[in-house]
């Protein structure tokens, strides 16, 4: 069985001391920037790496004490796959973005219109534990 490592963030931007989230929309869903990790990359290298490719974001703040894994199992052409995924929360220093060729739109959403949004269950989890340390740091 073949295994594959991404990494990936959750990305935020203040308004009135409310975060809101960057959700890409992939195809059929809406989710997070994040991507393979590449030969010889850190996690965090691969998650900047992703944060300028398919975003456009290179003025950041990492949240300190936040990394979350999520794993999973896919099929590929016959094959069983295994995906594991790692997570940091980041809050963008802009809310201008220029999304890559591999998504098709963008949005700033709070995180009520972020959960209705997303489909993915693990994601939304994922996103809800993000709000929850948020709120714990920042106090809002």
């Amino acid at each position: 069985m073949r295994h594959e490592k991404s990494s990936g963030a959750i990305i935020f931007h203040l308004k009135d001391s409310q975060p809101y989230y960057l959700l890409l929309k992939y195809p059929n869903y809406w989710g997070f920037v994040k991507g393979l990790i590449e030969k010889n990359e850190s996690e965090e290298q691969t998650m900047k790496r992703e944060m300028a490719e398919e975003a456009g974001i290179y003025s950041y703040k990492m949240i300190e004490g936040f990394k979350e894994t999520q794993k999973w199992f896919y099929r590929f052409e016959g094959e069983m796959i295994r995906k594991e995924a790692i997570f940091y929360l980041v809050q963008a220093e802009t809310w201008n973005i220029k999304i890559s060729h591999e998504h098709e739109d963008f949005k700033w959403c709070s995180i009520d219109e972020s959960l209705s949004l997303m489909k993915i269950k693990s994601n939304r989890q994922l996103l809800e534990k993000a709000h929850n340390f948020l709120k714990s740091q920042l106090q809002f």
